[in-house]
């Protein structure tokens, strides 16, 4: 029998109208209740703004100080950024809305289909004041609307939280964030949500390797259900492969000019993995310093002439001993036959911290002779030929790879770097005698 939790005020009186709120009416039991008891008037009027977000919609567990959603064309990225900033509206006196343009504020973050106006029932809906450019909620919060055209208009205003769409579109991006962050500064926890679809711009590489940054990734797929029927199935067929879907509805940061791996192969080599494996290694890129760039971790098997990239365990902020356990976790999990961990950086003290981890297999440390484009391009070579084989998503895997020889990055790409090693061992170097692991 379901145990029905009655809000304090009852059923007749209970007028959601916060995420908290409208989880009392998930369940169909209480929703029946509620539509029974509570005037049909107020029902109707709530029920017209009812539609909570989905998991890929709602922010990441703290802490952190700026959520960057990262999302294709109708991914529900502005339903995201809208359903938290009214959730902050409950709280916070002072809000910001910046976007590229002020029309595309007003037309998409306020007054849009998943805009802010749209999540609240008629008579309950902010007011815009065109005159003054700020959006008023009927509990006394105030959200100032800003263009990113002009990143001297956030000189002077402050606040608690702010929201800024399409980052990528912006035209000084780095300035008018930097503007605007000069203006977080009220309250006990001021907070950012970014919400675009990415360009590999420098200013985005740079927001995503920043302390305090928490990324989601969505693609348009994710968000099926509120799309017209046909809308994905059409794009996919025109597009489907290309450097444009990846960007586009796969909501990946794809490679700028020069860049080593094509966003074709990469939507080409997703597949499922073997039974059993030839060999299996998990290739280890170290941080240069503790608590600096990210360890790169990578799992990879080989079987039938074909490299299978099963894991990315990939960290950062981890002491050497840290790294060195997930390392070691990972290589039993997948039954490894051998860590490759690239010694460049203190070879000597990688192969110690690897030791005292207890790996279950052999350590083998390789030295980069070469640049980290000319160690990449015959593994590149190799997935333009179909021989490497993705058996999951890794999106901030592939934005690396895609990334290398471009340019664009700002951070050491430890992610690419440890798969060049992995694939590297299985494909291009010396043959040995295979040993069946079974998985």
């Amino acid at each position: 029998m379901t145990t029905l939790v009655e809000p304090p005020n009852g059923w007749s009186k209970f007028e959601p109208r916060s995420a908290d709120d409208w989880a009392w009416l998930k369940t169909p039991e209480n929703l029946s209740l509620w539509i029974e008891l509570a005037p049909w008037t107020l029902v109707e009027r709530c029920l017209a703004a009812w539609r909570t977000p989905e998991a890929h919609q709602t922010p990441p567990p703290d802490p952190w100080s700026t959520w960057l959603f990262l999302g294709g064309r109708g991914a529900g990225k502005t339903f995201a950024g809208a359903s938290w900033i009214k959730e902050q509206s409950r709280h916070v006196a002072s809000l910001a809305l910046i976007g590229p343009t002020f029309h595309d504020v007003r037309e998409v973050m306020i007054e849009g289909p998943s805009g802010l106006k749209s999540l609240y029932p008629p008579g309950e809906r902010p007011t815009w004041r065109a005159s003054r450019r700020r959006l008023e909620f009927r509990n006394g919060a105030v959200a100032q609307v800003f263009s990113a055209e002009d990143p001297d208009a956030l000189r002077g205003p402050q606040f608690h939280a702010a929201w800024a769409d399409e980052f990528c579109a912006w035209k000084s991006p780095a300035e008018t964030l930097a503007m605007l962050r000069f203006g977080l500064r009220l309250g006990t926890d001021p907070r950012l949500v970014v919400t675009t679809t990415p360009r590999p711009i420098r200013a985005l590489r740079t927001l995503l390797a920043e302390p305090g940054t928490v990324d989601t990734r969505a693609p348009t797929s994710a968000n099926q259900a509120h799309l017209a029927p046909a809308f994905l199935s059409t794009l996919q067929s025109l597009y489907g492969g290309t450097r444009l879907a990846a960007q586009e509805l796969d909501g990946l940061i794809v490679e700028g000019e020069g860049g080593l791996f094509r966003a074709e192969d990469l939507a080409r080599c997703r597949g499922a993995p073997p039974a059993a494996f030839d060999r299996v290694v998990v290739a280890v890129d170290p941080p240069a310093t503790a608590g600096g760039d990210a360890c790169g971790i990578v799992v990879c098997g080989r079987f039938d002439g074909r490299a299978f990239v099963l894991a990315d365990v990939t960290a950062r902020g981890l002491s050497p001993n840290g790294w060195a356990r997930r390392a070691v976790e990972a290589a039993v999990r997948w039954s490894a036959d051998a860590l490759v961990a690239e010694a460049n950086q203190g070879g000597d003290m990688v192969r110690a911290v690897l030791a005292q981890a207890g790996p279950p297999c052999a350590v083998k440390l390789v030295k980069a002779s070469v640049g980290k484009r000319a160690r990449a391009e015959p593994v590149a070579a190799l997935y333009e030929q179909g021989r490497v084989v993705h058996c999951g998503a890794f999106p901030a895997l592939e934005e690396e790879l895609m990334a290398l020889g471009s340019g664009d990055l700002d951070h050491s790409p430890d992610r690419a770097d440890a798969l060049v090693w992995a694939v590297s061992e299985l494909m291009l170097g010396v043959g040995r005698r295979p040993r069946l692991s079974v998985l």
